[in-house]
This record gives C-alpha cells, sequence and structure tokens, in this order.
C-alpha cells in the first residue's frame, strides 16, 4: 500500500470553491451537490463453516454551501440496502454489507461547519477522516465516520500540520466483521467489546466505550506531513486516547528513478503504544515496525514487505498493536487478513500491479500474498502459534464512456485464519463491486 497525506481532511473534505458567495442565501443557492452509488456484491465459500453472500445497493450524498467570508457548511447522508429477500440464502448473508443487525441503514454521516482563513482551515461535526491510527476503512459498503473538530494549516513550504480532537466513533458496515470483540476486533481496526459491533453501525459512539466499553474524553491527535527533499515524503502523528493509551505513528518513504524508466522506492514505518491516565485498558505496551521495498517499472509496481509486532504478556492483548477506530496503515495486511498486529506476528508480503493504459485501457490488476507467523500469545487463538496466509487479486476497470463510473472485482483466499489443534478456517471470497461519483 502506498502511504501518503492524501487524507480525506486534507483532499476532498478540505477543498473550497475559488469564488464565494455574496450573502448566506447566496451561499445556499450556490452549494453543490455531490455523492456515491455504490453496488456492491460479495460471496464468501468457508471451510468449515456456513458459506455466505450479501447484495445491497447504497452510498451518499452531499451537500456543500458555497464559502461566505471563509465559511461553509456540508452535510451528507449515508445509506446501504438489502436486495435480496429473506429466504435460505438471505439468512447467510454476509452482514458486513448492511447497518445494524443485519438490516437496511440510513443516516446522517456528515454534518460540520468549516472555516477558511488564508492556509488555514478548520473544520467541526461530523465528518470523514482518513488517518493512519483513525480511518474511513471504506472496504465494504459505508465507511466508518467520526465527530471532530481538525485544524490544518499549509503556511510552511512543504508541509502540512494538522491538530485535531476526535470526540465519537461511528463505525461503517465492515466493523460487523469484528463483532465478537477480543484481540481479532482490536487489532483490525475495531472494538474490543463482543456485540458492540452490530449494534453500533452508523451510530455516533463515544471514542472509548466504542473501543473498550468505558466512556472517555476522546483522542487528541497532531500530525505532520513533509515532502520538502525531492523523493522523500514524512508523516508523523500523536494520537492521545485519553486514560487508554498514546499511540506514536511514523511512516518514511524515499524514491528515486533513472533515466530508464524504472524507480525504486523504499519504505519504513514504526507505531509504539503506551497506556496513560487512569489506564482504563490497563497496562499497554506495543511496538510495530515494518519496512517495504519496492521499483516501479513503467507501468509495473512490484513490492516485497516485511513486518514485525512486539509481545509481552503482562500487557493488554499480550503487546498487541490496539487500533479501535478503524486505522489499517501496515504495510502488511492483507484484503481481509490483519493479523499482522498482533502480539509476537511476523509478517510478509509479495505485490504488484499493473496499470493497462498503453493498451488504451482505464485497467489496473493486481495480485498479492501474504504470510502470518503466529505466536502463541497472539490472543485470537489462545496458546496456540501457528502459520496464516492470504492470496488474492484486484482489478479495477473504469469505462471511457463513463466517466464517474468505477467497476472492481476483487478475491482474497485466506489460508487458516483461524487455526486450533482440532480446525483451521480457510475460505475463498469474491467481490464485484460498481461505484459511480457525481
Amino acid at each position: 500500500m502506498r502511504h501518503t497525506i492524501g487524507l480525506s481532511l486534507l483532499a476532498s473534505v478540505f477543498v473550497l470553491s475559488a469564488t464565494a458567495a455574496d450573502d448566506f442565501a447566496g451561499a445556499f443557492k450556490e452549494g453543490k451537490v455531490s455523492g456515491q452509488a455504490r453496488a456492491f456484491y460479495l460471496n464468501r465459500d468457508t471451510s468449515p463453516g456456513a458459506d455466505r453472500d450479501g447484495l445491497a445497493i447504497g452510498g451518499y450524498l452531499k451537500y456543500e454551501t458555497e464559502s461566505l467570508k471563509g465559511f461553509s457548511l456540508g452535510a451528507a447522508v449515508y445509506t446501504t440496502n438489502k436486495l435480496d429477500k429473506k429466504s435460505d440464502i438471505a439468512a447467510k448473508n454476509d452482514t458486513t454489507l448492511f447497518g445494524q443487525n443485519g438490516d437496511n441503514e440510513t443516516y446522517l454521516g456528515e454534518a460540520y461547519l468549516q472555516y477558511k482563513y488564508s492556509n488555514t482551515m478548520f473544520k467541526a461535526g461530523r465528518q470523514k477522516l482518513d488517518t493512519p491510527l483513525a480511518g474511513a476503512d471504506d472496504t465494504r459498503m459505508l465507511p466508518n465516520l467520526f465527530e471532530a473538530y481538525v485544524l490544518s494549516n499549509t503556511d510552511i513550504k512543504d508541509t502540512t500540520l494538522i491538530a485535531a480532537h476526535v470526540t465519537k466513533f461511528a463505525a461503517g458496515t465492515f466493523a460487523n466483521a469484528y463483532d465478537a470483540g477480543g484481540a481479532l476486533g482490536l487489532t483490525s481496526g475495531y472494538s474490543n467489546v463482543a456485540g458492540n459491533a452490530t449494534g453500533h453501525v452508523g451510530e455516533f459512539t463515544n471514542m472509548g466505550e466504542w473501543a473498550i466499553g468505558r466512556e472517555n474524553s476522546g483522542v487528541s491527535a497532531l500530525g505532520m506531513a513533509y515532502s520538502g527533499i525531492k523523493g522523500l515524503k514524512v508523516q508523523l502523528w500523536d494520537y492521545y486516547a485519553y486514560d487508554i493509551l498514546n499511540a506514536i505513528y511514523t511512516d518514511a518513504t524515499y524514491g528515486w528513478s533513472y533515466a530508464s524508466g524504472i524507480a525504486p522506492y523504499v519504505a519504513v514505518q514504526y507505531i509504539h503504544e503506551d497506556n496513560v491516565g487512569d489506564a482504563y485498558a490497563s497496562k499497554v505496551q506495543s511496538d510495530f515496525i515494518a519496512g517495504k521495498v519496492g521499483v516501479k517499472i513503467d507501468n509495473f509496481d512490484l513490492y516485497g514487505a516485511v513486518s514485525h509486532n512486539s509481545k509481552d504478556a503482562s500487557s493488554a492483548i499480550n503487546g498487541g498493536t490496539i487500533t479501535p477506530w478503524g486505522g489499517m496503515p501496515a504495510y502488511t495486511q492483507g484484503m481481509v487478513t490483519r493479523h499482522q498486529f498482533m502480539a509476537g506476528t511476523d509478517a510478509y508480503k509479495v505485490a504488484g500491479t499493473y496499470n493497462w493504459k498503453d493498451a488504451g485501457m482505464n485497467f489496473t490488476t493486481g495480485v498479492y500474498y501474504v504470510r502470518f507467523d503466529m505466536d502463541s500469545l497472539n490472543g485470537y487463538s489462545t496458546n496456540y502459534s501457528w502459520t496464516a496466509s492470504e492470496s488474492g487479486f484486484d482489478m479495477i476497470y473504469s469505462p471511457q464512456a463513463m466517466k464517474n463510473l468505477q467497476l472492481r472485482f476483487r478475491g482474497n483466499f485466506p489460508r487458516d485464519f483461524k487455526e486450533t489443534a482440532t480446525s483451521h478456517t480457510s475460505w475463498d471470497e469474491y467481490r464485484l463491486i460498481a461505484n459511480y461519483n457525481f
């Protein structure tokens, strides 16, 4: 995964029209409507266990006023709707496409006030965030959303500074995959509390209550992105989750190119966590480090990555990396297997993509393979070590005849996603996705 500072709060969310309205009525009249219509079909053949599928349509509809003296307002409604009827197959629906308890869901996901002055932007209210350890994780029908206050400034050349305080988290539909909670949920971007997911999709919930079942004062974050040296991109973040943990995230990528069209790159990533305040999650102590080496050759992009997570039997989830608010930035994650943050895990990934633009098509294909060597302290399969793996593919096509339409076909094939002394859980999963942006 290529890591850039293309966060929603620095891109689409923080972009205002170059013009400005003259009065309040004009701000609404000159506002803009945008959105995305999405259709999503998923089929999973599991061994052992029940096979399941899901089919839904939905997306979001957004309205933003024109700027008035630097101020603007925005709101967006999100929805997912089950298409199949209740039947023997419907009983096996993959609930990661649906809302609370596997039902249809429609809610006000964004409602914010923005203010821009020179190179400074402030945004308050319900909004979409995409930061390393608090993000949208838009991998199913609906993304995660947040209630937050975010300040961004670009006065320093090639540098973006961010300060934010996040008070609430509204889980997207993918949270349903982790409704059992525990180490699997807490290291995969979601809650430690069993049952939290199916009852909270689209519901803005206190950050601490969502993560571990105890209310806190939210999460404050400071971030910096720097790109002032040719070929170098650096991110540095500090997340302070009151009375739970402090997390430091760093990420640096350096690339260069040759006249032959070959462009190598290297990257390193590090996450460190400690408990803070009243330590609601008891002792938190974890370290995650990853490295990546890749090369671009014309339309090919090939890379390999490795990572290691610490372990400590006296710490929460045995020293795994805690990421309950949708953050999933690891180089070594799979499409669905996210075991790299579990305690003691060593992960290895190889991946490649090819862009078919020289053949006159807006078409990209990719394949990958990732392996996870699980330590006995992993916390998911108790006191049991094993090797999990996942291979998969991704195809993205944007028809030239329909500029805003994207068609996507994805597949993932985890082997031994969970293993015990008596069972091995594996599956083959296929996804068909259509996105139309307007």
